[in-house]
């Protein structure tokens, strides 16, 4: 299977493809020091550039297009201009690709599209953004719950695909930082579509319902010290540190490093300090160094901007395991 990854950003698609067995072929990025990273770990990737100038119809077919487009105009924290803000916005560009890519290919590519957002997209716009998101992806008219309320998991059965999304927390997937995000899968196939048999399995897996086993162990990774000192979250209005609950650390955010107490804190023999961008890295499930080159800015903004590795990897294993299983 081959893998494309739009709004690319240090490649945490690409680096789950390469731990599922998937080829990565090509990305998308428009931030220098984010593709710097990428570069240097896929230099074979094909680096296509700004979203917005890719033509459409010469881009290489792949299997699988991932998208975590931006999410500042859907966040809670953020004005909340939804999908007609400059930057959520450009997920309709994303659409766009996939939808002539599957035009050209009469259907064959891609087989799945997997896109990664805030959990903010559900209620954005009063529901409607993410209305807009399902409709784009199936091309057609979707309802708005009639209780005005998108569950954090669904599945829609469409003509053109079937869309299963579900909210995956970082913190019960094996690192000490609670991050929610929505990941959506669509499939294309015109026959045994899998998407929900891909974010939905019968056993084992808790995800966001609970912790799954051995997550306490794992975690411990997450930052070294984290584990076992604690643990402050300085990004609120009255400027006080305040300790946050089982050392876990709060969301990392894409205004690290920018000032305004963005950075989490700990507290250790007596003295408070940021996490080092190292710890950071640990708590997105990266290993050390992974986005060395670059200013400890530019390494915050990026790693604030990325998305838990091994959620990442649970997705894309599982396209690759359930694929597997259906054409045996």
């Amino acid at each position: 299977m081959t893998l494309g990854s739009l709004f690319d950003g240090i490649g945490g698609f690409l680096l789950a493809a390469r731990h599922a067995g998937v080829t990565p072929i090509w990305a998308s990025e428009i931030e220098p020091f984010p593709c710097s990273v990428t570069a240097r770990h896929f230099p074979d990737v094909q680096q296509l550039g700004d979203i917005t100038q890719i033509n459409p119809d010469e881009i290489e077919p792949v299997d699988i297009i991932c998208a975590g487009s931006p999410c500042q105009d859907l966040s809670i924290a953020g004005k909340r201009k939804g999908l007609n803000g400059e930057r959520s916005g450009l997920f309709r560009t994303a659409a766009h690709l996939v939808r002539r890519m599957w035009e050209r290919t009469a259907g064959e590519y891609p087989r799945f599209f997997v896109w990664e957002n805030v959990p903010g997209a559900f209620s954005s716009n009063k529901g409607a953004d993410f209305r807009a998101v399902l409709e784009e992806i199936g091309q057609t008219e979707i309802p708005i719950p009639s209780n005005g309320k998108w569950a954090n998991a669904g599945l829609a059965e469409l003509q053109e695909c079937q869309i299963a999304w579900r909210v995956l927390d970082a913190q019960y997937w094996g690192v000490p930082q609670r991050r929610r995000r929505i990941c959506l899968v669509a499939d294309f196939a015109a026959s045994g579509r899998c998407a929900g048999e891909i974010l939905f399995e019968s056993k084992s897996v808790q995800g966001d319902i609970a912790a799954s086993t051995g997550t306490g162990e794992e975690a411990a990774r997450g930052a070294e010290d984290c584990a076992r000192i604690a643990v402050y979250d300085m990004t609120h209005a009255d400027e006080v540190m305040r300790p946050v609950r089982g050392d876990i650390a709060p969301t990392l955010n894409a205004r690290m490093g920018t000032g305004g107490n963005q950075v989490p804190v700990v507290l250790t023999e007596g003295k408070v300090r940021r996490l080092t961008p190292t710890e950071c890295e640990r708590l997105q499930g990266l290993e050390d160094g992974y986005t060395e080159g670059g200013s400890d800015t530019a390494r915050y903004k990026a790693l604030g901007n990325g998305m838990a590795q091994l959620c990442a990897d649970y997705v894309i294993r599982r396209i690759v395991e359930v694929s597997n299983e259906t054409n045996s």
